[in-house]
């Protein structure tokens, strides 16, 4: 049976949409992401599957959110931000953003690396290297739609979290239960991993890349002046819901089966005390076997590859914004210095850090637990920014998208609070 020609437009429509929404949804599942879903699974098995399906209307609303913004406005996030906001706050969460983003690469290259060590046999010390140099040097010379078009196909390196989910054979009665009956945590070891995994999902560099590269498709399409990008009509609107909920849909599926992998795996043979990636991934091995081993380590070397550029590239978009220099990635290097010094120098920090022999995994954790403590407060000023009728051009976020951000914003609270208490 051939398809008509309806069909096939439609097949290639949904293609042609994806873009910004999918890059930013393949990005959150970077190292810091499967470190954190490891741990998760290993030490409480399958019990947080769950998270997967709550934390995805959550993650889209906000994502759409933070492109409606760049969409309408014209600007990124810290560019909106700064219309509403005193500019020292901007100042602030613009340096903060910078810290975490830098700690984030030095850990996802740390993991990269060893994954790398370990397929090859060569030291992890030069992988470190050659990964932080060359994606930096990749991102400076190339221009956004080259970008662009690799982080998009980079994104497929995340299926081999789901082909790993289905090599280990799971018993899938006791897993469907806890899929889709959520238990209550019950102590502060698993409200830390819950404020983790919420703060690796809906996760504060996303929202100024998400915002930033509509500003970038929008320049790329030939609107450079920030006048041209303002408003977007219906099917603008409706194409970016889509490439946003499949992007979203696409990071929270991929999550449930790396939960799910370690809990059948470590969790269920007693291994909870998962230190470093190289670990996580020779504990597999025995295990699982030799395929599942492999795909757990190429994975990590795909998904770094996807995430550190978007790390340090919404640290420069943020700086670039707050303090009014020329940015974008289709800029050269001498027109927007300044936007890619912050980037170079974020990936340094970053290489710097695996010669202090920092636990990778350990600091991947800790970092997604402090951006679940930040997030909701960044995501107050999101939704300021997109109740604002004048900034937002008449076209400010829906009422059901405001009542499911602010209910993000609560739960990411409640789930800090509930760290802390307990």
């Amino acid at each position: 049976m051939t398809r008509t020609a309806g069909e096939k437009n439609l097949v290639t429509r949904f293609f042609s949409t994806l873009g910004p929404g999918l890059i930013t949804g393949a990005a959150d599942d970077d190292p810091s992401g499967v470190a954190t879903y490891t741990i998760a699974g290993a030490q409480l098995g399958t019990t947080l599957l769950w998270t997967a399906f709550i934390t995805w209307p959550l993650m889209a609303c906000v994502q759409f959110m933070c492109a409606r913004i760049g969409m309408v406005t014209g600007r990124g996030l810290a560019g909106a931000l700064r219309q509403k906001i005193p500019r020292w706050m901007l100042i602030v969460v613009a340096f903060a953003l910078f810290a975490a983003n830098s700690i984030n690469v030095g850990a996802d290259l740390s993991g990269m690396a060893d994954a790398a060590e370990m397929l090859t046999g060569f030291n992890s010390h030069w992988f470190v290297v050659i990964f932080g140099v060359g994606i930096a040097y990749w991102t400076v010379r190339c221009r956004y739609y080259q970008i662009a078009t690799i982080l998009k196909w980079l994104a497929l390196c995340l299926f081999a979290y789901v082909l790993t989910a289905f090599v280990v054979r799971p018993d899938w009665t006791t897993i469907l239960r806890d899929t889709f009956v959520p238990t209550w945590p019950r102590d502060h070891h698993t409200w830390q991993n819950l404020v983790a995994i919420l703060g690796t999902t809906i996760s504060p560099y996303l929202f100024f890349w998400q915002s930033s590269q509509e500003v970038e498709l929008e320049k790329a399409m030939g609107r450079r002046m920030r006048v041209q990008r303002e408003g977007a009509n219906s099917r603008e609107i409706i194409d970016r819901k889509l490439d946003v909920g499949t992007g979203t849909f696409f990071s929270n599926l991929v999550m449930y089966f790396i939960i799910l992998t370690a809990a059948v795996t470590f969790h269920t043979h007693g291994v909870t005390n998962i230190e470093t990636s190289k670990q996580a991934a020779e504990a597999l091995k025995p295990l699982a076997g030799p395929l599942a081993y492999f795909l757990y380590t190429a994975g990590l070397i795909g998904v770094g590859l996807l995430a550190v550029p978007t790390l340090t590239g919404s640290a420069a978009y943020a700086f670039a914004e707050t303090f009014k220099w020329r940015e974008g990635l289709d800029q050269s290097f001498k027109g927007a210095r300044s936007f890619y010094t912050v980037l170079i120098v974020s990936t340094l920090i970053g290489i710097g850090m695996d010669f202090l022999d920092i636990n990778p995994v350990r600091t991947l954790f800790w970092t997604a637990v402090i951006n679940g403590v930040l997030a909701p407060f960044l995501l107050v000023g999101i939704l300021y920014v997109a109740c604002d009728r004048k900034l937002m051009r008449n076209q400010p976020s829906s009422n059901l998208s405001r009542i499911i951000v602010a209910i993000t914003t609560l739960v990411m609270f409640a789930a800090a609070i509930g760290m802390l208490v307990l």
